[in-house]
C-alpha cells in the first residue's frame, strides 16, 4: 500500500515560513504526479501546487504563486512545499496526494487516489 504522510505544519505569524513534507512510507511508486491541496474550515478543498514525477514541471494556484515552491526528491520518496510570506488566509489543513502522471497535471485527485492524513498550518495575524 502507498502511504503518504505529511509533516511540518504548525503555528506561524504572518510573514513567516514553513516547509511541509510529504513522504511515501509504503509501496514504492514511480511516474506519479504529486500535489498539495488545502482545506480551511467551511470551505472546499483547493489546489495549491503540483509537481511532475521528474520534477520538471510545477504548477501553482494563483493565490500562492511567488510565495510557495514545490520540489521533489524521489531518492527520498519525498515531496516538499516551501511556504514563504505566509498570510492568515493560508490557514488550512494541507494534504498531499499522488496520482499516475498519465492522468495529467491538471487532474483533480479523488478519494480513490493516494492521500495523506493532512497537517495543520495556522498563520496568525
Amino acid at each position: 500500500q502507498v502511504q503518504l504522510v505529511e509533516s511540518g505544519g504548525g503555528l506561524v505569524q504572518a510573514g513567516g515560513s514553513l516547509r511541509l513534507s510529504c513522504a511515501n512510507s509504503g509501496r514504492p511508486i514511480s511516474n506519479y504526479a504529486t500535489g498539495w491541496f488545502r482545506q480551511a474550515p467551511g470551505k472546499e478543498r483547493e489546489f495549491v501546487a503540483a509537481i511532475s514525477w521528474s520534477g520538471g514541471r510545477a504548477d501553482y494556484a494563483d493565490s500562492v504563486k511567488g510565495r510557495f515552491a514545490i520540489s521533489r526528491d524521489n531518492a527520498k520518496n519525498t515531496v516538499s512545499l516551501q511556504m514563504n510570506s505566509l498570510k492568515p488566509e493560508d490557514t488550512a489543513v494541507y494534504f498531499c496526494a499522488a496520482w499516475p502522471l498519465r492522468y495529467g497535471m491538471g487532474y483533480k485527485p479523488t478519494p480513490n487516489d493516494y492521500w495523506g492524513q493532512g497537517t495543520q498550518v495556522t498563520v496568525s495575524s
